[in-house]
């Protein structure tokens, strides 16, 4: 009976690890002329079911509601795997440690990131709820580019 118990902890705590996000914003500086929203998926190479939903609903909602922005390159996407050597280093810029969703705005070569990964583990099934709550946030940071 033990033995279960420690497994089931051990295993759930692979899985909280694997899926950890951090929820902090930063701000830095680029070329003052760039404004647009980067959306920043980061996954580990081994995903559980609610990373790909994520994924896929990220992808949904872009596609759906942002199919301008994206084509004009005001809003770009990006889905990183954070265990890939190349991508080392935009995972560490935003503390990706395993499937996070990021909204980075650059307006007038400043960035803020946003830091969606919470939001997006909780509605990450619902496909619906997420889709109107990720739009919502994009549309807020559209306004103010």
């Amino acid at each position: 009976m033990k033995t279960i118990k420690f497994f089931t902890v051990l295993v759930l705590s692979l899985i909280l690890t694997a899926c950890n996000g951090q929820d902090k914003s930063k701000t830095a500086s680029l070329d003052k002329s760039i404004s647009k929203i980067e959306v920043l998926d980061f996954h580990s190479t081994h995903r559980c079911t609610t990373c790909n939903a994520i994924e896929a609903n990220t992808k949904y909602t872009l596609n759906t509601y942002f199919a301008k922005e994206l084509k004009e390159d005001k809003i770009t996407f990006q889905i990183i795997n954070i265990d890939a050597k190349e991508n080392e280093k935009i995972a560490e810029k935003f503390e990706a440690s395993g499937t996070s969703l990021f909204l980075n705005v650059i307006k007038n070569g400043k960035e803020v990131q946003i830091n969606l990964t919470d939001f997006a583990f909780m509605k990450g099934n619902d496909q619906e709820a997420f889709s109107k709550e990720l739009k919502s946030k994009i549309d807020t940071e559209l306004k103010m580019l």
